[in-house]
Protein backbone atom coordinates (compact mmCIF):
# COMPACT_ATOMS: atom_id res chain seq x y z
CA UNK A 1 0.00 0.00 0.00
CA UNK A 2 1.56 3.29 -1.39
CA UNK A 3 -0.65 5.71 0.26
CA UNK A 4 -3.02 5.59 3.46
CA UNK A 5 -5.68 7.68 3.22
CA UNK A 6 -4.33 9.97 -0.10
CA UNK A 7 -2.47 12.24 2.74
CA UNK A 8 1.17 10.82 2.92
CA UNK A 9 3.48 9.01 0.22
CA UNK A 10 5.26 6.35 2.19
CA UNK A 11 7.52 5.65 -0.31
CA UNK A 12 9.14 9.24 -0.69
CA UNK A 13 12.63 8.98 1.30
CA UNK A 14 12.01 11.31 4.27
CA UNK A 15 15.35 12.58 5.62
CA UNK A 16 13.82 13.45 9.28
CA UNK A 17 17.02 15.39 10.38
CA UNK A 18 16.64 18.20 7.43
CA UNK A 19 12.84 17.68 8.09
CA UNK A 20 13.42 18.31 11.80
CA UNK A 21 15.90 21.02 11.04
CA UNK A 22 14.03 22.60 8.83
CA UNK A 23 10.68 22.44 10.37
CA UNK A 24 12.24 24.80 13.36
CA UNK A 25 14.01 27.59 10.92
CA UNK A 26 10.91 27.68 9.43
CA UNK A 27 9.01 28.17 12.84
CA UNK A 28 11.07 30.75 13.63
CA UNK A 29 11.05 32.77 10.14
CA UNK A 30 7.32 32.58 10.13
CA UNK A 31 6.81 34.03 13.41
CA UNK A 32 8.06 38.18 12.72
CA UNK A 33 6.50 38.02 9.77
CA UNK A 34 3.17 36.86 10.80
CA UNK A 35 3.23 39.26 13.99
CA UNK A 36 4.13 42.29 11.62
CA UNK A 37 1.36 41.75 9.18
CA UNK A 38 -1.05 41.31 11.99
CA UNK A 39 -0.10 44.35 13.67
CA UNK A 40 0.21 45.95 10.13
CA UNK A 41 -3.28 45.59 9.29
CA UNK A 42 -4.50 46.15 13.05
CA UNK A 43 -4.81 43.41 14.24
CA UNK A 44 -3.78 41.74 18.17
CA UNK A 45 -0.68 40.05 17.53
CA UNK A 46 -2.05 36.59 18.47
CA UNK A 47 -3.99 36.69 15.71
CA UNK A 48 -1.23 36.42 13.52
CA UNK A 49 0.20 33.57 15.35
CA UNK A 50 -3.00 31.44 15.31
CA UNK A 51 -3.52 31.54 11.49
CA UNK A 52 0.48 30.85 10.98
CA UNK A 53 -0.21 27.77 13.33
CA UNK A 54 -3.83 26.97 11.56
CA UNK A 55 -2.73 27.34 7.87
CA UNK A 56 0.78 25.74 8.33
CA UNK A 57 -0.49 23.00 10.22
CA UNK A 58 -3.85 22.04 7.55
CA UNK A 59 -1.97 22.51 4.02
CA UNK A 60 0.96 20.77 5.38
CA UNK A 61 -1.43 18.05 6.10
CA UNK A 62 -3.62 18.22 3.15
CA UNK A 63 -2.21 20.27 0.72
CA UNK A 64 -0.79 19.97 -3.01
CA UNK A 65 2.75 20.17 -2.56
CA UNK A 66 4.74 18.69 -0.26
CA UNK A 67 7.84 21.34 0.72
CA UNK A 68 5.37 24.24 0.51
CA UNK A 69 4.53 26.62 3.61
CA UNK A 70 1.37 28.57 4.70
CA UNK A 71 0.65 31.01 6.81
CA UNK A 72 -0.47 34.17 8.15
CA UNK A 73 0.68 36.11 4.42
CA UNK A 74 0.83 39.10 3.85
CA UNK A 75 -0.88 39.03 0.53
CA UNK A 76 -4.15 38.30 2.21
CA UNK A 77 -4.13 40.46 5.27
CA UNK A 78 -3.47 43.57 3.12
CA UNK A 79 -7.03 43.16 1.66
CA UNK A 80 -8.40 42.90 5.03
CA UNK A 81 -6.70 46.10 6.16
CA UNK A 82 -9.80 48.67 4.42
CA UNK A 83 -12.64 45.72 6.08
CA UNK A 84 -10.93 46.19 9.59
CA UNK A 85 -10.93 49.72 9.47
CA UNK A 86 -14.69 50.46 8.48
CA UNK A 87 -16.15 46.86 10.52
CA UNK A 88 -13.80 45.81 12.92
CA UNK A 89 -12.10 42.38 13.51
CA UNK A 90 -15.43 40.00 13.64
CA UNK A 91 -16.20 40.83 10.05
CA UNK A 92 -12.83 39.96 9.39
CA UNK A 93 -12.99 36.65 11.18
CA UNK A 94 -15.95 36.15 9.02
CA UNK A 95 -14.65 37.26 5.36
CA UNK A 96 -11.94 34.91 6.02
CA UNK A 97 -14.19 32.31 6.98
CA UNK A 98 -16.47 32.98 3.83
CA UNK A 99 -13.07 32.97 1.51
CA UNK A 100 -12.21 29.66 2.15
CA UNK A 101 -15.34 28.50 0.94
CA UNK A 102 -15.10 30.13 -2.17
CA UNK A 103 -11.67 28.67 -2.22
CA UNK A 104 -12.83 25.01 -1.49
CA UNK A 105 -15.74 25.48 -4.34
CA UNK A 106 -12.73 26.47 -6.64
CA UNK A 107 -10.71 23.29 -5.66
CA UNK A 108 -14.11 20.64 -6.14
CA UNK A 109 -14.52 22.34 -9.58
CA UNK A 110 -10.99 21.61 -10.90
CA UNK A 111 -10.21 25.62 -11.75
CA UNK A 112 -6.65 25.52 -9.99
CA UNK A 113 -4.92 24.10 -12.93
CA UNK A 114 -5.74 27.47 -14.75
CA UNK A 115 -2.71 28.92 -12.76
CA UNK A 116 -0.18 27.28 -15.44
CA UNK A 117 -1.97 29.81 -17.57
CA UNK A 118 -0.12 32.86 -15.56
CA UNK A 119 2.94 33.93 -18.17
CA UNK A 120 6.34 34.55 -16.40
CA UNK A 121 6.42 38.14 -16.78
CA UNK A 122 3.08 38.21 -14.64
CA UNK A 123 5.31 35.97 -12.18
CA UNK A 124 7.91 38.37 -12.56
CA UNK A 125 5.52 41.34 -11.50
CA UNK A 126 3.52 39.69 -8.59
CA UNK A 127 6.50 38.79 -7.10
CA UNK A 128 8.16 41.98 -6.90
CA UNK A 129 5.77 43.77 -6.63
CA UNK A 130 4.44 41.89 -3.21
CA UNK A 131 8.13 42.46 -2.45
CA UNK A 132 7.91 46.19 -1.99
CA UNK A 133 4.31 46.11 -0.28
CA UNK A 134 6.10 43.70 2.39
CA UNK A 135 9.51 46.60 2.37
CA UNK A 136 7.38 49.49 2.30
CA UNK A 137 5.20 48.06 4.85
CA UNK A 138 7.92 48.00 7.21
CA UNK A 139 7.87 51.73 7.58
CA UNK A 140 4.97 51.89 9.92
CA UNK A 141 6.92 50.82 12.24
CA UNK A 142 8.90 53.68 12.47
CA UNK A 143 6.44 55.75 13.49
CA UNK A 144 4.70 56.73 16.79
CA UNK A 145 1.20 57.92 18.42
CA UNK A 146 2.17 60.90 20.20
CA UNK A 147 -1.31 63.12 21.57
CA UNK A 148 -3.34 60.88 19.74
CA UNK A 149 -1.70 61.82 16.42
CA UNK A 150 0.05 59.57 14.38
CA UNK A 151 3.71 60.89 13.73
CA UNK A 152 7.47 59.82 12.74
CA UNK A 153 10.08 58.84 15.22
CA UNK A 154 12.04 61.93 15.99
CA UNK A 155 15.80 62.36 17.76
CA UNK A 156 17.10 59.45 19.49
CA UNK A 157 14.61 56.73 19.60
CA UNK A 158 14.46 57.12 15.64
CA UNK A 159 18.68 56.37 15.90
CA UNK A 160 17.80 53.69 18.02
CA UNK A 161 15.41 51.86 15.86
CA UNK A 162 17.49 52.47 12.63
CA UNK A 163 20.74 51.48 13.88
CA UNK A 164 19.05 48.05 15.45
CA UNK A 165 17.60 47.57 12.07
CA UNK A 166 20.82 47.66 10.43
CA UNK A 167 22.18 45.46 12.77
CA UNK A 168 19.58 42.91 12.11
CA UNK A 169 19.79 43.31 8.70
CA UNK A 170 23.72 43.11 8.51
CA UNK A 171 23.92 39.82 10.59
CA UNK A 172 21.33 38.30 7.79
CA UNK A 173 23.20 39.38 5.27
CA UNK A 174 26.63 38.13 7.15
CA UNK A 175 26.18 35.17 9.23
CA UNK A 176 25.29 32.78 6.43
CA UNK A 177 29.10 33.46 5.52
CA UNK A 178 29.91 31.58 8.69
CA UNK A 179 27.60 28.53 9.08
CA UNK A 180 23.94 28.04 7.42
CA UNK A 181 23.57 25.12 10.44
CA UNK A 182 21.16 27.58 11.91
CA UNK A 183 18.39 30.39 10.09
CA UNK A 184 20.42 33.42 9.80
CA UNK A 185 17.25 35.46 10.76
CA UNK A 186 16.91 33.66 13.92
CA UNK A 187 20.50 34.46 15.40
CA UNK A 188 19.85 38.06 13.87
CA UNK A 189 16.59 38.53 16.54
CA UNK A 190 18.41 36.48 19.39
CA UNK A 191 21.25 39.19 19.10
CA UNK A 192 19.67 42.31 18.71
CA UNK A 193 16.72 40.86 21.24
CA UNK A 194 19.47 40.56 23.68
CA UNK A 195 21.53 43.59 23.26
CA UNK A 196 17.98 45.23 23.92
CA UNK A 197 17.74 42.98 27.50
CA UNK A 198 21.55 43.35 28.11
CA UNK A 199 22.08 47.35 28.03
CA UNK A 200 18.30 48.04 28.76
CA UNK A 201 17.85 50.09 25.43
CA UNK A 202 14.63 52.04 25.24
CA UNK A 203 13.10 50.85 22.15
CA UNK A 204 9.21 49.44 20.83
CA UNK A 205 8.56 46.04 21.09
CA UNK A 206 5.33 43.62 20.74
CA UNK A 207 4.05 44.03 23.75
CA UNK A 208 3.55 47.96 23.18
CA UNK A 209 1.51 47.02 20.48
CA UNK A 210 -0.73 44.49 22.14
CA UNK A 211 -0.55 41.51 24.50
CA UNK A 212 0.24 38.19 22.78
CA UNK A 213 -0.50 36.00 25.87
CA UNK A 214 -2.86 33.17 24.96
CA UNK A 215 -3.48 29.62 24.85
CA UNK A 216 -4.81 27.34 22.24
CA UNK A 217 -6.96 28.69 19.86
CA UNK A 218 -10.27 29.30 21.31
CA UNK A 219 -13.58 28.35 18.60
CA UNK A 220 -15.57 31.63 18.11
CA UNK A 221 -18.24 32.05 15.94
CA UNK A 222 -17.78 35.40 14.69
CA UNK A 223 -19.98 38.15 16.03
CA UNK A 224 -22.01 39.69 13.26
CA UNK A 225 -25.47 40.23 12.59
CA UNK A 226 -26.54 36.86 10.18
CA UNK A 227 -28.53 39.33 6.79
CA UNK A 228 -28.14 40.09 3.57
CA UNK A 229 -26.35 43.38 4.08
CA UNK A 230 -23.43 41.95 6.40
CA UNK A 231 -23.14 39.39 3.03
CA UNK A 232 -22.82 42.51 0.60
CA UNK A 233 -20.27 44.33 2.83
CA UNK A 234 -18.30 41.00 3.72
CA UNK A 235 -18.71 38.98 -0.01
CA UNK A 236 -16.43 41.40 -1.76
CA UNK A 237 -13.69 40.83 0.33
CA UNK A 238 -13.95 36.93 0.66
CA UNK A 239 -14.09 36.77 -2.74
CA UNK A 240 -10.29 39.00 -3.30
CA UNK A 241 -8.92 37.14 0.04
CA UNK A 242 -9.74 33.49 -1.52
CA UNK A 243 -8.57 34.70 -4.77
CA UNK A 244 -5.41 36.62 -3.81
CA UNK A 245 -4.54 33.80 -1.61
CA UNK A 246 -4.90 31.00 -4.66
CA UNK A 247 -2.99 33.29 -6.62
CA UNK A 248 -0.07 33.58 -4.48
CA UNK A 249 -0.28 29.68 -3.36
CA UNK A 250 -0.89 28.39 -6.70
CA UNK A 251 2.21 30.09 -8.28
CA UNK A 252 4.79 29.37 -4.92
CA UNK A 253 3.65 25.41 -6.04
CA UNK A 254 4.70 25.96 -9.79
CA UNK A 255 8.03 27.55 -8.20
CA UNK A 256 8.47 24.70 -5.92
CA UNK A 257 7.62 21.97 -9.09
CA UNK A 258 10.23 24.03 -10.82
CA UNK A 259 12.63 24.01 -7.98
CA UNK A 260 12.23 20.22 -6.90
CA UNK A 261 11.11 18.73 -10.75
CA UNK A 262 7.72 17.13 -9.32
CA UNK A 263 4.28 18.10 -9.93
CA UNK A 264 1.94 19.42 -7.44
CA UNK A 265 -1.86 18.73 -7.10
CA UNK A 266 -3.10 22.45 -7.64
CA UNK A 267 -6.79 21.34 -6.82
CA UNK A 268 -5.73 20.03 -3.59
CA UNK A 269 -3.75 23.01 -2.33
CA UNK A 270 -7.27 25.20 -2.99
CA UNK A 271 -9.29 22.67 -1.85
CA UNK A 272 -6.72 22.35 2.52
CA UNK A 273 -6.39 26.50 1.68
CA UNK A 274 -9.98 27.08 1.67
CA UNK A 275 -10.03 24.65 4.78
CA UNK A 276 -7.37 26.46 6.69
CA UNK A 277 -9.15 29.81 6.23
CA UNK A 278 -12.53 28.13 7.57
CA UNK A 279 -10.86 27.11 10.64
CA UNK A 280 -8.97 30.91 11.42
CA UNK A 281 -12.41 32.37 11.16
CA UNK A 282 -13.77 30.57 13.68
CA UNK A 283 -10.55 30.29 15.97
CA UNK A 284 -8.96 34.08 15.87
CA UNK A 285 -6.90 33.55 12.91
CA UNK A 286 -6.41 36.48 9.76
CA UNK A 287 -6.67 34.22 7.60
CA UNK A 288 -3.18 32.98 5.45
CA UNK A 289 -1.89 31.66 2.40
CA UNK A 290 1.59 29.42 1.10
CA UNK A 291 4.49 32.07 1.79
CA UNK A 292 7.29 32.83 -0.74
CA UNK A 293 9.70 33.74 1.09
CA UNK A 294 8.70 30.58 4.41
CA UNK A 295 8.68 28.05 1.35
CA UNK A 296 12.49 29.52 0.03
CA UNK A 297 13.71 28.88 3.38
CA UNK A 298 12.32 25.53 3.75
CA UNK A 299 13.39 24.09 0.25
CA UNK A 300 16.78 25.55 1.38
CA UNK A 301 17.10 23.66 4.39
CA UNK A 302 16.62 20.59 2.63
CA UNK A 303 12.51 19.33 3.43
CA UNK A 304 11.23 18.04 0.36
CA UNK A 305 8.23 16.38 2.45
CA UNK A 306 5.08 17.40 4.50
CA UNK A 307 6.98 16.71 7.77
CA UNK A 308 8.44 19.97 8.05
CA UNK A 309 5.38 22.25 7.86
CA UNK A 310 4.32 19.95 10.54
CA UNK A 311 7.19 20.70 12.68
CA UNK A 312 6.98 24.33 11.96
CA UNK A 313 3.10 24.61 12.63
CA UNK A 314 3.73 22.87 16.13
CA UNK A 315 6.54 24.56 16.95
CA UNK A 316 4.29 28.23 16.29
CA UNK A 317 1.98 25.96 18.65
CA UNK A 318 4.06 25.51 21.60
CA UNK A 319 5.50 28.90 21.76
CA UNK A 320 1.77 30.29 21.57
CA UNK A 321 0.98 28.43 24.90
CA UNK A 322 4.32 28.52 26.92
CA UNK A 323 6.43 31.58 25.27
CA UNK A 324 4.09 34.44 25.16
CA UNK A 325 5.93 36.21 27.96
CA UNK A 326 9.49 35.74 25.58
CA UNK A 327 7.70 37.21 22.59
CA UNK A 328 6.15 40.49 24.02
CA UNK A 329 9.76 41.41 24.80
CA UNK A 330 10.89 41.24 21.06
CA UNK A 331 12.04 44.56 19.94
CA UNK A 332 9.87 45.51 16.53
CA UNK A 333 13.68 46.50 15.20
CA UNK A 334 14.92 43.42 15.03
CA UNK A 335 10.92 41.86 13.28
CA UNK A 336 11.44 44.94 10.96
CA UNK A 337 14.99 43.88 9.88
CA UNK A 338 14.28 40.30 9.46
CA UNK A 339 11.08 41.47 7.21
CA UNK A 340 13.24 43.32 4.67
CA UNK A 341 15.74 41.37 4.37
CA UNK A 342 12.45 38.76 3.35
CA UNK A 343 11.12 41.63 0.86
CA UNK A 344 15.17 41.74 -0.17
CA UNK A 345 15.27 37.84 -0.76
CA UNK A 346 11.73 37.76 -2.50
CA UNK A 347 12.48 40.38 -5.03
CA UNK A 348 13.21 39.02 -8.75
CA UNK A 349 16.42 40.74 -9.18
CA UNK A 350 17.18 38.55 -12.22
CA UNK A 351 14.60 40.16 -13.74
CA UNK A 352 16.94 43.35 -14.47
CA UNK A 353 19.26 41.37 -15.75
CA UNK A 354 17.19 40.20 -18.54
CA UNK A 355 15.06 43.31 -18.68
CA UNK A 356 16.76 44.19 -22.70
CA UNK A 357 16.37 40.46 -23.59
CA UNK A 358 12.63 40.21 -23.43
CA UNK A 359 10.42 41.42 -25.22
CA UNK A 360 8.50 45.11 -24.90
CA UNK A 361 5.63 44.08 -24.31
CA UNK A 362 6.48 41.29 -21.61
CA UNK A 363 8.31 44.25 -19.56
CA UNK A 364 5.02 46.79 -20.21
CA UNK A 365 3.30 44.07 -18.62
CA UNK A 366 6.01 42.84 -15.89
CA UNK A 367 6.40 46.60 -14.71
CA UNK A 368 2.19 47.02 -14.78
CA UNK A 369 1.22 44.16 -12.47
CA UNK A 370 4.19 45.48 -10.16
CA UNK A 371 2.84 48.89 -10.06
CA UNK A 372 -1.04 47.67 -9.81
CA UNK A 373 0.67 45.50 -6.14
CA UNK A 374 2.10 48.02 -5.12
CA UNK A 375 -0.78 50.82 -5.89
CA UNK A 376 -3.68 48.49 -5.19
CA UNK A 377 -2.44 46.23 -2.95
CA UNK A 378 -4.77 43.78 -4.95
CA UNK A 379 -2.57 40.66 -6.00
CA UNK A 380 -5.24 39.00 -7.66
CA UNK A 381 -6.07 42.02 -10.16
CA UNK A 382 -2.83 42.38 -10.78
CA UNK A 383 -2.06 38.95 -11.80
CA UNK A 384 -5.82 39.20 -13.83
CA UNK A 385 -4.75 42.03 -15.76
CA UNK A 386 -1.29 40.85 -16.91
CA UNK A 387 -2.65 37.56 -18.34
CA UNK A 388 -5.68 39.06 -20.29
CA UNK A 389 -2.87 41.55 -21.90
CA UNK A 390 -0.52 38.60 -22.06
CA UNK A 391 -2.94 37.12 -23.69
CA UNK A 392 -4.27 39.82 -25.87
CA UNK A 393 -0.46 40.21 -27.11
CA UNK A 394 -0.10 36.61 -27.78
CA UNK A 395 -3.82 36.62 -30.14
CA UNK A 396 -2.14 39.73 -32.00
CA UNK A 397 0.67 38.54 -32.54
CA UNK A 398 -0.80 35.29 -33.68
CA UNK A 399 -2.97 36.69 -35.57
CA UNK A 400 -0.42 38.41 -37.62
CA UNK A 401 1.12 35.33 -38.57
CA UNK A 402 -1.54 33.94 -40.92
CA UNK A 403 -0.62 33.70 -44.91
CA UNK A 404 -2.07 32.20 -48.00
CA UNK A 405 -0.28 30.81 -51.40
CA UNK A 406 -2.22 30.11 -53.83
CA UNK A 407 -1.92 28.45 -57.46
CA UNK A 408 -4.30 27.26 -60.42
CA UNK A 409 -4.11 23.64 -61.17
CA UNK A 410 -4.43 22.02 -64.38
CA UNK A 411 -8.38 21.82 -64.61
CA UNK A 412 -8.23 25.98 -64.00
CA UNK A 413 -9.01 25.59 -59.99
CA UNK A 414 -7.57 28.50 -57.67
CA UNK A 415 -6.28 26.67 -54.87
CA UNK A 416 -5.64 28.64 -51.49
CA UNK A 417 -3.10 27.34 -49.22
CA UNK A 418 -3.78 28.43 -45.50
CA UNK A 419 -0.91 28.79 -43.02
CA UNK A 420 -1.34 29.94 -39.47
CA UNK A 421 -4.78 29.79 -37.04
CA UNK A 422 -7.97 31.47 -38.19
CA UNK A 423 -9.30 32.87 -35.21
CA UNK A 424 -10.89 36.24 -34.11
CA UNK A 425 -7.47 38.36 -34.22
CA UNK A 426 -6.71 37.04 -37.91
CA UNK A 427 -9.96 36.95 -39.59
CA UNK A 428 -9.10 40.54 -41.09
CA UNK A 429 -5.81 39.34 -42.34
CA UNK A 430 -7.39 36.30 -43.59
CA UNK A 431 -10.43 37.78 -45.72
CA UNK A 432 -8.00 40.15 -47.41
CA UNK A 433 -5.37 37.24 -49.15
CA UNK A 434 -8.64 37.00 -52.04
CA UNK A 435 -9.66 38.11 -54.94
CA UNK A 436 -13.02 37.48 -54.83
CA UNK A 437 -13.98 38.81 -58.23
CA UNK A 438 -10.61 38.34 -60.64
CA UNK A 439 -11.25 34.45 -59.03
CA UNK A 440 -12.02 31.73 -61.54
CA UNK A 441 -15.54 29.71 -61.49
CA UNK A 442 -14.27 26.94 -58.91
CA UNK A 443 -12.03 28.02 -55.63
CA UNK A 444 -10.56 25.37 -53.27
CA UNK A 445 -9.37 26.58 -49.50
CA UNK A 446 -6.57 24.59 -48.29
CA UNK A 447 -6.45 24.08 -44.58
CA UNK A 448 -3.23 21.53 -44.30
CA UNK A 449 -1.82 23.84 -42.27
CA UNK A 450 -4.23 26.30 -40.64
CA UNK A 451 -7.30 25.42 -38.33
CA UNK A 452 -10.64 26.91 -37.71
CA UNK A 453 -10.74 27.77 -34.08
CA UNK A 454 -13.64 29.62 -32.74
CA UNK A 455 -16.80 31.33 -34.12
CA UNK A 456 -15.16 33.94 -35.70
CA UNK A 457 -13.94 32.32 -37.98
CA UNK A 458 -16.96 30.61 -38.80
CA UNK A 459 -18.55 33.56 -39.48
CA UNK A 460 -15.68 34.90 -41.64
CA UNK A 461 -15.69 31.90 -43.80
CA UNK A 462 -19.52 32.15 -44.58
CA UNK A 463 -19.04 35.74 -45.22
CA UNK A 464 -16.41 34.78 -47.61
CA UNK A 465 -18.82 31.75 -49.10
CA UNK A 466 -21.84 34.57 -49.75
CA UNK A 467 -19.23 36.90 -51.51
CA UNK A 468 -18.27 34.05 -54.16
CA UNK A 469 -21.80 32.99 -54.16
CA UNK A 470 -22.91 36.07 -55.40
CA UNK A 471 -20.02 36.18 -58.13
CA UNK A 472 -22.04 32.61 -59.32
CA UNK A 473 -18.67 31.14 -57.94
CA UNK A 474 -18.13 27.68 -56.34
CA UNK A 475 -15.78 27.59 -53.35
CA UNK A 476 -14.73 24.47 -51.08
CA UNK A 477 -12.91 23.88 -47.96
CA UNK A 478 -10.34 20.89 -47.84
CA UNK A 479 -7.76 19.24 -45.63
CA UNK A 480 -10.06 19.93 -42.29
CA UNK A 481 -8.97 17.98 -39.33
CA UNK A 482 -11.76 16.23 -37.68
CA UNK A 483 -12.47 18.70 -34.73
CA UNK A 484 -12.78 21.75 -37.05
CA UNK A 485 -15.35 19.56 -39.36
CA UNK A 486 -16.58 19.64 -36.00
CA UNK A 487 -16.94 22.58 -35.57
CA UNK A 488 -17.84 23.53 -38.76
CA UNK A 489 -21.34 21.03 -38.45
CA UNK A 490 -22.46 22.21 -35.50
CA UNK A 491 -22.34 25.56 -37.05
CA UNK A 492 -24.55 24.65 -39.88
CA UNK A 493 -27.38 27.08 -39.09
CA UNK A 494 -24.79 30.49 -39.46
CA UNK A 495 -22.15 28.73 -41.99
CA UNK A 496 -23.44 27.23 -45.69
CA UNK A 497 -19.83 25.71 -47.33
CA UNK A 498 -18.95 22.74 -49.13
CA UNK A 499 -15.96 20.68 -47.43
CA UNK A 500 -14.19 18.47 -49.35
CA UNK A 501 -14.33 15.22 -47.10
CA UNK A 502 -10.95 13.37 -46.98
CA UNK A 503 -10.60 9.78 -47.64
CA UNK A 504 -10.77 7.60 -44.54
CA UNK A 505 -8.03 4.47 -45.28
CA UNK A 506 -8.91 1.26 -43.17
CA UNK A 507 -6.76 -1.94 -43.25
CA UNK A 508 -8.14 -4.38 -45.32
CA UNK A 509 -8.70 -7.71 -43.19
Amino acid sequence: MKKAFQLFDFTQKVNYKNEILAGFTVAMTMIPESLSFAILAGFPPLVGLYAAFIAGLVTAVFGGRPGMISGGAGATVIVLIALMKSHGIEYVFAAVALGGVVQICIGLFKLGKFIRLVPQPVMFGFVNGLAVVIFMSQLEQFKTIVNGQVSWLQGTPLYIMLGLVALTVAIVLVFPKITKTVPASLVAIMIVFALVIVFNIETKTVEDIASVQGGFPPFHIPNIPISFETLKIIFPYSVIVAAVGLTEGLLTLNLVDEITGTRGNSNRECIAQGSSNILNGFFYGMGGCPMIAQTLVNLGAGSRARLSGIIAALTILIIILFGAPVIGKLPMAALVGVMMMVAITTFEWASFRIINKMPKHDIFVGILVALITIVLHNLALAVLIGVIISALVFAWESAKRIRARHFFDENGVKHYEIYGPLFFGSITAFLEKFDVQNDPNHVIIDFKESRVSDMSAIEALNNLTKKYNQENKTIELQHLSPDCRQLLKNADAVINVNVIEDPTYKVVS
